[in-house]
């Protein structure tokens, strides 16, 4: 199967996707097998939630609306320029996937599809739907797909590499499991926010989409703040209450509840509105409905910080304080050739 009948179906994907948002799904007849997949896709996205309490149609319509925006033409054929997978000789890649956020494991499928290999996916509990259901309408594009595209709910076996995610407890686990096989096993990674003290109101209410996206369970979502001596939370706390609504969500209230009463008893001193609570740590990872911070005196410090621990560290935003860093309010809205963990996915596959 020639890599661009493979990328005709992706584009096809992405019109599909392109019809539904929170706001207003629009059917468009021009989209290729809406008569199989149209309804059943909204009953899907309804019942999402039902699934996994965090995936609530406000965020899984949001990662779908992502993936819409990525698969076109002229990005995947952008992302694709760079790598010859001529000579590659397709084999069996492994996936076992995460499901802390809607369609998480997306990239790595799409990935190992296109560079030529099958994909034997293992989804996540959390996350057993969606992705299944977008094959599907692949296969419905171009039936040769169904050689290239296979789930388990087993055990993996018969297969020749692997793409691993999970905790960091977990990953050792499938760096001992899959020693023998070529592969790449992501551990635990947190998104940082580095602050001035000259950002605007907008660029903190930005900071609060990278904060608050799929409730903070992603590895893109700024768990720590960087913030200069003497810094005052006051702009912070007002530019973020446009997201007070997000209290309202059971489990999210639950942890908020939960995570407060914690750090109370344990005397920690913190920074509350009644929805997010902040609390001085040296950590990167804080627990839900919660964000850590720190102060600095020389950003060149941090910057030298954030290089010696770059194995933990996803996304660094700013306002240009820092080099290569993501501009607020962006850390959920990769393009295709923006790698998990730093890791070229397609110039492993050519390689395996």
């Amino acid at each position: 199967m020639l890599q661009k009948e493979k990328i005709n179906a992706f584009v096809e994907l992405g019109k599909f996707l392109s019809q539904f948002s929170l706001d207003n799904n629009t059917k468009n007849e021009a989209v290729l097998n809406n008569d199989l997949f149209y309804n059943d896709f909204i009953s899907l996205i309804e019942l999402s939630q039902s699934h996994n309490g965090w995936f609530t149609p406000e965020q899984v319509y949001f990662a779908i609306n992502s993936w819409a925006e990525a698969l076109t033409e002229e990005n995947l054929d952008k992302w694709l320029s760079s790598y010859d997978f001529s000579n590659v000789q397709p084999k069996t890649v492994g996936l076992i996937l995460a499901g802390n956020i809607p369609l998480v494991g997306f990239h790595d499928f799409l990935s190992v599809v296109v560079s030529g290999h099958k994909v034997l996916v293992k989804t996540s509990s959390n996350d057993q739907k969606l992705l299944p259901f977008l094959s599907n309408y692949l296969i419905s594009v171009n039936s040769e797909l169904e050689n290239y595209i296979k789930f388990t709910e087993g055990k993996l076996e018969n297969f020749d590499a692997v793409i691993a995610t999970g905790s960091n407890n977990t990953a050792r686990y499938f760096e001992f499991y899959f020693k023998d096989k070529p592969s790449i096993i992501r551990k635990n990674r947190n998104s940082v926010a580095i602050l001035t003290g000259n950002e605007s109101h907008e660029d903190l209410v930005n900071l609060g989409e990278d904060i608050f996206r799929y409730f903070g369970l992603g590895c893109r979502n700024v768990s720590k703040l960087f913030v200069p001596k003497d810094y005052n939370f006051e702009n912070f706390f007002k530019a973020i209450y446009e997201y007070k609504d997000v209290i309202f969500y059971e489990k999210y209230s639950n942890n908020y509840d939960y995570n407060k009463a914690v750090f109370l008893m344990s005397n920690f001193k913190l920074l509350d509105n009644e929805f997010l609570t902040i609390k001085e740590d040296t950590s990167y990872s804080s627990p839900i409905s919660s964000v850590f911070y720190e102060y600095y005196d020389d950003l060149n410090d941090i910057k030298s910080r954030l290089e010696n621990d770059a194995d933990q560290i996803q996304c660094i935003v700013s306002k240009d304080a820092i080099e290569n860093s993501i501009l607020f309010g962006q850390t959920q809205k990769p393009n295709l050739w923006d790698y998990a963990d730093n890791v070229d996915t397609l110039a492993f596959l050519k390689e395996i």
